[in-house]
This record gives C-alpha cells, sequence and structure tokens, in this order.
C-alpha cells in the first residue's frame, strides 16, 4: 500500500505554493484520503524495485491533470458554438421528406445514436450541404462531453488555421502540443473534410493526423460532401477499410433551402419546377385531330417512362413543340421520389462546364466533371444538336453517351434535329428499339399569346 508524503515544516502544503493551494479542492476541507493533501504518496513496493523510495503523483493529482487536459482540449474545439445541436433538437423524419429519405435520415440518426453511447471505430457521413450531417456529428460529441468524456469538434479549414496559427511568436499554444492533442484526443470530429485548401501542407497535416489515428484505432467521426473517390488516395485507403471505418449516406434533401441532393449544381432542373405533367397542355384544341392524337401519345410514353425508367427516351421535334417541357416533367417525377441523382442540362451549357473545368482557378477537375454527368443517376440531355460541331464537342458527346447507352443508364435526350442529321454513331443508339423509345412530336409550336388550354375560335363559313 502507498504512504502519503508530509512535511512537519509545511504541514498543510501552503508553504511555497499558498495560491496553488487555495485552488485544490483537495487542501480546503476535503483532504484525499490516499495522500493526506499532498499530492504524492510513496509506492509500497520491495526494496530493489525501480520506484522503490520515489514519490509518485497521488491519484487524485492524476485526475485534476486528466480535468486540466479536458479543458484544453475543449478549448480547441468549436463544440462551444454548436451546444444547441444535440439529438434532442435534431428531426429524425421531417415531415417534407418523401417515405425513402426520412427513412434513411432516421437510420443515419439510430447510427450516430448508438455510436455516441460507445465510440468505436471511425464514422463517415456523407451527403450534400444541409442534409444534416454536421448536426448529427455535433450530437455525438455534445452527447459525449455531456457524459464527461472529452471531444473535439473541428471544422476541417478551421484546424488547419489553427494549426498554422501556431507558427507565430505570439502563439499560446505550440504546433507540436497542439498536434499532439489532435491526435491523440479521444473523439475527434473533422467537419466538412474535403472544402479545406488542397495545398500540399494541408494534404500532408491531415494524413498524418488520421494516418495515426488510423493506426492507433482511436475513434473518428468525419462527415463530408465529397466523394470518397476525390479525396487524398492515401486518406482513401484508410477510408474504405471496412474493418474500422462504418461509412452512411444522408440522401435527404438540405434542410435549409430545401435542395435536393438527387441534382448536381449543374443541373438546371430547379429553373423548369413548374414544368410537371400536370401542367402540360396535352388537349391542343388548336391542333387538328391527327396531331393531337400524336401528342397525347408522347405525353402518355413519357409518363410511363417517368415511372419504370428503363433505357432511354429520345423526344424529337420542332422548337416550341413541348419538349423541353416534358423532358423536365420527367425529371421533376424522378426528382421526387428516386434517391439517385438527377442531372438536367442543356448540352451546349455542358460542353461550356466541361471547357472550364480546364482552367487554372476551376473547383473541381475535368475529370470528376465529365464524370459526374457520365454517371448520374438519371440524366435528362436537353437541345442535342445545337452546340457548336467541334471535333472535340463531337468526342464528348461519344463518349458520354456510348458510356451511359453499354452501362445502360436512364437518359432522356431531346432535340430538333431530323433523324438524318444526327450523327450515325448517335442514330444506331437512338433507334435500338430494345434500349430506346424514339418519339417523334409531330406537332407545331405553342401559339404565344394564347392560354394553354384554350379552345381555338372556330371560324364561320359563308356560303
Amino acid at each position: 500500500m502507498s504512504s502519503p508524503i508530509s512535511s512537519s515544516a509545511d504541514p498543510d502544503g501552503r508553504g511555497k505554493h499558498p495560491e496553488k493551494a487555495a485552488r485544490d479542492p483537495h487542501l480546503l476541507g476535503d483532504t484525499c484520503p490516499l495522500c493526506g493533501g499532498a499530492g504524492f504518496v510513496v509506492a509500497d513496493v520491495p526494496v530493489g524495485h525501480p520506484d522503490f523510495g520515489k514519490a509518485i503523483p497521488c491519484r487524485c493529482r492524476q485526475q485534476e491533470r486528466l480535468a486540466r487536459k479536458l479543458a484544453a482540449i475543449q478549448n480547441i474545439s468549436s463544440l462551444h458554438s454548436l451546444a444547441q445541436l444535440t439529438f434532442e433538437h435534431f428531426i429524425p423524419e421531417p415531415a417534407h421528406l418523401s417515405p425513402d429519405k426520412a427513412a434513411n435520415l432516421r437510420r443515419a440518426y439510430e447510427t450516430c445514436l448508438y455510436y455516441a453511447q460507445e465510440p468505436e471505430g471511425w464514422l463517415v457521413l456523407s451527403g450534400t450541404y444541409g442534409c444534416g450531417k454536421t448536426h448529427l456529428a455535433a450530437a455525438i460529441a455534445n452527447a459525449r462531453v455531456a457524459l464527461g468524456e472529452p471531444a473535439v469538434f473541428m471544422v476541417v479549414p478551421d484546424l488547419l488555421d489553427h494549426l498554422r496559427s501556431t507558427y507565430s511568436p505570439q502563439s499560446e499554444v505550440s504546433y507540436d502540443s497542439l498536434f499532439e492533442q489532435l491526435r491523440t484526443t479521444p473523439l475527434l470530429i473533422l467537419d466538412d473534410l474535403g472544402t479545406q485548401s488542397a495545398t500540399p501542407w494541408a494534404q500532408e497535416k491531415l494524413f498524418q493526423l488520421l494516418n495515426h489515428r488510423y493506426n492507433a484505432r482511436l475513434p473518428t467521426v468525419i462527415t463530408t460532401n465529397q466523394r470518397i473517390d476525390d479525396l487524398d488516395p492515401r486518406l482513401r485507403s484508410r477510408l474504405l477499410d471496412p474493418k474500422l471505418v462504418s461509412r452512411y449516406t444522408i440522401i435527404a434533401s438540405d434542410f435549409r433551402t430545401g435542395n435536393t441532393p438527387t441534382q448536381s449544381e449543374l443541373s438546371t432542373l430547379s429553373l423548369h419546377r413548374e414544368q410537371t405533367f400536370e401542367a402540360f397542355d396535352r388537349r391542343r384544341y388548336d391542333l387538328p385531330g391527327e396531331e393531337r392524337m400524336n401528342l397525347q401519345e408522347v405525353v402518355t410514353t413519357c409518363e410511363q417512362y417517368a415511372q419504370d425508367r428503363n433505357g432511354w427516351l429520345v423526344l424529337s421535334g420542332n422548337h416550341g413543340a413541348g419538349k423541353t417541357h416534358l423532358a423536365a416533367a420527367i425529371a421533376n417525377y424522378v426528382a421526387a421520389g428516386a434517391s439517385g441523382e438527377v442531372m438536367f442540362i442543356m448540352v451546349p451549357d455542358l460542353l461550356d462546364y466541361l471547357r472550364a473545368a480546364f482552367g487554372p482557378q476551376v473547383s473541381m477537375s475535368y475529370d470528376r466533371r465529365f464524370d459526374e454527368v457520365k454517371k448520374a443517376s438519371f440524366l435528362i440531355l436537353d437541345d442535342l444538336g445545337t452546340e457548336s460541331a467541334t471535333p472535340w464537342a463531337r468526342e464528348k458527346l461519344f463518349q458520354l453517351l456510348n458510356y451511359r447507352y453499354s452501362a445502360r443508364l436512364p437518359t432522356v435526350i431531346t432535340t430538333s434535329s431530323a433523324p438524318e442529321e444526327i450523327d450515325p454513331w448517335l442514330q444506331t443508339r437512338m433507334f435500338d428499339t430494345d434500349h430506346c423509345r424514339f418519339c417523334r412530336l409531330r406537332v407545331p409550336a405553342f401559339r404565344r399569346g394564347r392560354t394553354e388550354g384554350t379552345p381555338r375560335p372556330r371560324t364561320r363559313s359563308h356560303k
């Protein structure tokens, strides 16, 4: 049994450091039974033991150091400004979500709630901006702190700024001290991985930090709106380790704006929200019977395609005949219930985006931008044939559509070009009846200045 160390000259321990003793609860009437308030004990070990006769810190002092370390960790955390982000304040099944998205969000909530009870391994939450990732990650941290356990919550760009600031002569903490706290803290939550400036220094620091925690198997939570494939390959290999990492993708809508993660930033579907099947005038009283029947048959085909989304659908016809409206109606129908990505984009705009991706200041590389379009779960290409038909443009369109044709990815194409004006390689795919439905709108443009659905005035015949 260890014995306390005491001093007859200074029995209460206040002689040299009265101010320290005044702050010590163990020396203010609540004397530690192990050390008697001295703060150190002599280990009860046999003669010859390396610790024989040595004074070692008492358990009460170890608890104080742990409390100070916890306070130091919390000082560098961003959690103090996120106290309201708790599990109690999270709505796991918002009323505005479709059933599948609500169920997905509920599972994310339950996953994080379970993790907060006993953090083990890594948890990676991915999803669009505003879908609830940060709230759930902060809720984990707040739950741990409420239990008296340490947790550090840091937005990745802020973390890197903190590390850079330690190089300043005025910094109160050294780089080594801060970095060591981050590497070894019992629970680290990193918010918005992938939004940091991708400088070599930043990439290196993040790798060192996460590699240490990976090797030590320290509990870590990461949120990101990036695809795992787009992160630093060194980090990607660790984030894909199924033995340590659990990954969960949230498909819920943006709580703040109502935007849906099923729409890429390239997509202009938000500009076509009012173009639905219900808003489309399929009666067209201004048309003769044969043309009106053609229009109704095309609309029916579009409605069927929106439900089964099998293969390709090509809408051909004159400018203003309703092709874009029907394509947008399909996209809006799919976006309302599907969990995949819906992209609606004009072909000339797409090519402009791809050209711009070669610029030095772009936030997304050409390869990633092209891959985003090529592999979109559901793609609508509006106005094919109006683009500048350069060899480069033809090559990109071939690569894009050939991939989607081979992968059997749902694709809608609108075009005002006559079939014989379309490139032969694309003709063979458009007229593949096993994979593509080709619909020709044989109607004139909607008349301007007349409300759709209003019967056309009859002309009197004069006998």
